[in-house]
């Protein structure tokens, strides 16, 4: 058989620029003594969402994103086009069992970062309660944590009115003692969602909490660089969990969570690339999107600009 001169079986009929290179180009599935920058995987567990949701699915809606971004940055003038980024895919989660799964999902980021062929990660849920067994993993093996928490909700509830949810990590990590009382900063806490329970209980544990108002009259980059440097001399690493319900619902529909008062895009990319720039993050979670619930991929894409705010950040 010849040559066809314009199909390609097998393969979409995408425009290609020769001077044009898009993310999704700089990815690789992982393979044994392959090495890149960022480490990629998939956390597709939403069955502990105390609401209906299938951010099971979103690992594969925001990978599908990053083909709609190229790796230049206008604003840098630098091409990252040489930033490769290692997909390890997405944990196999159990049918039926919480408990085997999350006990999957700390194993297979544990194994992940064992590898040591990543310089950073990147970690896509499911729902918030990936977290809890995400952050394990990376404290075992890098030491002393602090984290970063964009978030509406504090995510403390109490564990006995439903076990292990996607409203629980935090309180899971800080009474399991894998994070310290005050290495721990929420962002984007907003009125009226949450109880007044949770509130004191972030107080009492001494957990540093910014709601809208305080980011409102100080500004989310100036909380970030103040908390990036305090946390920076108490702990190893630092670890950024980006809940998209922290964001407005006019730039995030497609959260099961979603509400109005929230950060806007532009406050969650650019408070993420300044934290991102700090040598000791190593880690960031992309969680809570269901795709079904968005339109045109809004909130898919913006997670996957969260990832290259966090990949290219000035260092």
């Amino acid at each position: 058989m010849g040559n066809f001169s314009y199909l390609e079986p097998g393969k979409p009929a995408i425009f290609k620029d020769q001077y044009v290179t898009k993310v999704n180009e700089c990815i690789v599935p992982f393979t044994e003594g392959e090495k890149g920058e960022i480490g990629l995987i998939g956390l597709p567990f939403s069955k502990t969402s105390i609401s209906f949701s299938q951010a099971a699915e979103a690992p594969k809606a925001i990978r599908a994103c990053l083909s709609g971004f190229s790796t230049y940055s206008g604003e840098q003038e630098k091409d990252y086009k040489d930033v490769k980024m290692i997909d390890f895919g997405d944990v196999l989660t159990h049918p039926t069992s919480t408990d085997e799964t999350i006990k999957r999902l700390y194993t297979s980021v544990k194994e992940m970062v064992d590898k040591d062929v990543c310089d950073r990660y990147i970690l896509l849920g499911g729902d918030h309660g990936v977290s809890y067994p995400a952050i394990r993993a990376f404290q075992e093996k890098y030491g002393t944590v602090g984290v970063i928490q964009w978030d509406a909700h504090h995510d403390v509830r109490n564990l006995e009115d439903g076990g292990r949810t996607n409203g629980t990590p935090f309180r899971s990590l800080l009474e399991g003692g894998f994070i310290k009382r005050d290495h721990l900063v929420q962002l984007g806490i907003r009125d009226f969602a949450n109880a007044k329970k949770y509130h004191e209980y972030t107080k009492e544990k001494g957990v540093a909490v910014y709601t809208m108002a305080d980011i409102e009259s100080e500004g989310i980059v100036h909380i970030i660089k103040r908390e990036i440097e305090r946390l920076s001399g108490l702990v190893d690493f630092i670890y950024l969990s980006v809940d998209m319900d922290a964001v407005d619902q006019a730039f995030a529909p497609g959260c099961p969570a979603i509400g109005p008062g929230g950060l806007t895009s532009r406050e969650l990319l650019c408070s993420i690339s300044e934290a991102a720039s700090h040598e000791k993050v190593l880690a960031m979670d992309i969680v809570e999107i269901d795709p079904s619930k968005d339109f045109r991929d809004i909130t898919s894409r913006l997670a996957a600009s969260s990832m290259l705010h966090f990949m290219y950040a000035a260092k």
